[in-house]
């Protein structure tokens, strides 16, 4: 079998973020291919290093430059950060662009994320809002 044949035939799963069970079978429900990696970068732009004691380089600390003044520097952090993080965790995704847009009257970032997965050539957009939590 040529390689191409097994790149295509790789399937990306997870287990949903809110550990839903089906409802027929009370198993979990699970994620699959681009969905279980937009759950993953979700996962990994809220939270902090540290924060995971099994393996506390796993995170970004994206909540701190969120309490920053809104400044194209802030927004260049913000864009920094994000690809570092998906760059360093979320080996499964190909990082074409990262947009970050200011929303002041909400104290929140929209970061429009477009990426590909390992395995498949089509653009995947993803929509995360980054907003301040105390």
């Amino acid at each position: 079998m040529s390689t191409t044949a097994l790149r295509q035939q790789a399937i990306y799963s997870d287990i949903r973020g809110d550990m839903a069970p089906n409802p027929a079978t009370d198993d979990l429900l699970l994620l699959s291919n681009e969905d279980a990696v937009k759950e993953s970068i979700k996962g990994l732009l809220s939270t902090n290093k540290y924060e995971r004691i099994w393996n506390k380089r796993i995170g970004s600390n994206i909540r701190a430059l969120l309490f920053e003044n809104d400044t194209p520097l802030t927004q260049y952090a913000l864009r920094e950060a994000i690809l570092e993080t998906i760059d360093n965790y979320e080996p499964r995704a190909i990082i074409l662009d990262v947009t970050i847009i200011p929303s002041p009257d909400e104290n929140a970032y929209y970061a429009q994320i477009t990426f590909s997965l390992k395995n498949k050539e089509d653009p995947i957009e993803l929509s995360v809002i980054l907003n301040r939590v105390r």
